[in-house]
């Protein structure tokens, strides 16, 4: 984390701002990086956990990135993959040997649309119901991670399931509904220390009849689909002005530090005074980090039209949708979807349960993945999460059962690679390829099978669960069988 300095570190670099006036994207500071790293301060910082290097070998490695490795193997070191092949491994001293025989090695899977910790376990309870921010039709300034309860007992029954990352998400009851948070399913005291270190800011939106029900039920605004995008589109036209505030200021602070370094002694004494930031407004800096490109917006949206009216949104405002989730009509605009590179969080067969759910299919996930989309199966769902492998064999089953030519590495990628795409990890995750973490599910079966069930799981090389061996970490737990 870089070093915090005061409000006056500026919020675009001179670089930036050139680029900006040129209109090509630049490295270098960008908008509200001090400001950021003021609200990421941790207090409780989880340390990695020991583990020694470890060669699995002997079985059926799936690696998520087009290869079917039989016998496999996977070799750990320090949290990362440092070897991935076919036949014998190589031989690594002091290695703990792991056998795969007669099992399957996947990477460990991932789950981009969850609410566990922040609508908890037991969940009858008033207290727990801590994931929409119902007092206003946009409430971008929340943050999922400071509702979520670690002591959930939901997230070692998702490790039980074979998850390994999954993100946290407000609920869909507003316009923009607030951050997400990517997270590691470990026992922490607090939420931060759960985050997926490195993983970028996410931001819950929202469109359809979520928003409509809630406040057009209070006889306010929105009320109608039409009142949604008004509504949307306000926010962001608020959030460019909120911008330029910070990139005047920006300016005028770089001008008058140019002017105290001067070797001029005139141009020193006609510095003046330091010139005072904009009042900060939390709302604004995340919609004005999503108009950089630093947070990527994931999409509560149903209905084919509702998902374009979105992209014509983003068009409008210069920023880029990552995922539509639920997307029940996704399959009608696959081809746009996979034009505007934005994927789709989707479930198998979920449907009817309201309207704009009406119109799904089973071959949701085929259609997109056949058009050259980005296809992801999610849970939204406590017990759901617990059988992510199944809910993507099922999308795969009706995918093939429609004619559509798909490879179980794609299936597979439904759950791993392009959630970890979709929340911006790839580069670290969500495949088995040498440099990546070592996130990894043994399966006692195929895990496309509705059989099979997860054996053992590693976060970083560490082994986090075992099969009948898992000591409870949530005090909800004690005295029950942790499986999936």
């Amino acid at each position: 984390m870089r070093p915090v300095t005061s409000l006056a570190v500026l919020l675009v670099s001179a670089t930036a701002l050139a680029a900006e006036e040129s209109g090509t994207p630049a490295d270098g500071e960008r908008v509200l990086a001090a400001e950021e790293a003021r609200g990421h301060l941790a207090i409780e910082v989880r340390e990695p956990v020991a583990a020694p290097p470890r060669v699995f070998s002997g079985g059926t490695v799936l690696t998520a990135a087009g290869d079917r490795l039989e016998p496999g193997y996977i070799v750990v070191h320090e949290g990362r993959i440092t070897a991935v092949g076919e036949g014998s491994p190589p031989t690594v001293e002091g290695a703990e040997q792991v056998s795969l025989k007669g099992r399957f090695l996947t990477p460990g899977l991932i789950d981009t649309h969850s609410h566990l910790g922040v609508y908890p376990s037991p969940g009858d309870a008033v207290s727990h119901q801590d994931g929409n921010e119902m007092t206003a039709p946009t409430t971008p300034g929340v943050w999922a991670e400071h509702s979520v309860w670690p002591q959930d007992p939901g997230f070692e029954y998702a490790v039980a399931g074979g998850i390994t990352t999954l993100q946290i998400l407000p609920g869909s009851a507003n316009l923009v509904g607030g951050r997400g948070v990517v997270m590691r399913p470990l026992p922490a005291r607090g939420s931060r220390a759960m985050r997926f270190d490195g993983a970028p800011e996410t931001v819950k939106m929202a469109c359809g009849e979520n928003p409509i029900r809630v406040y057009g039920g209070k006889k306010q605004a929105p009320s109608t689909r039409m009142g949604n995008l008004r509504g949307q589109r306000s926010a962001f036209l608020e959030a460019e002005n909120y911008v330029a505030k910070w990139r005047q200021y920006a300016a005028k602070h770089r001008a008058w530090e140019e002017a105290l370094a001067s070797p001029k002694r005139k141009v020193r004494d006609d510095a003046g005074t330091e010139p005072k930031p904009p009042k900060r407004d939390l709302d604004m800096e995340t919609l004005a980090l999503i108009l950089d490109g630093q947070v990527l917006p994931q999409v509560h949206c149903y209905q084919s039209d509702d998902m374009l009216s979105m992209l014509q949104l983003a068009a409008e405002f210069g920023f880029s949708i990552r995922s539509f989730h639920h997307a029940v009509e996704a399959y009608k605009i696959a081809d746009i979807l996979a034009e505007q590179q934005v994927s789709a969080s989707v479930w198998p067969e979920w449907w009817g349960f309201k309207l704009e759910a009406h119109d799904a299919v089973p071959e949701n996930a085929a259609i997109l993945t056949a058009a050259g989309g980005t296809a992801i199966i999610h849970s939204d769902s406590p017990t759901t999460i617990q059988r992510l492998n199944q809910e993507a064999a099922k999308a795969y089953t009706s995918g093939r059962a429609a004619g559509i030519e798909l490879t179980e590495d794609q299936a597979l990628r439904w759950i791993t690679y392009n959630p970890a795409w979709a929340l911006g990890i790839h580069e670290e995750t969500g495949s088995l390829e040498v440099g990546k973490r070592a996130d990894l599910v043994v399966w006692d079966q195929h895990p496309l099978s509705v059989y099979a069930r997860a054996e053992a799981v590693y976060i970083e090389g560490a082994q986090v669960y075992e099969a009948g061996g898992t000591v409870p970490w949530s005090d909800f737990s004690l005295g029950t069988e942790v499986s999936p």
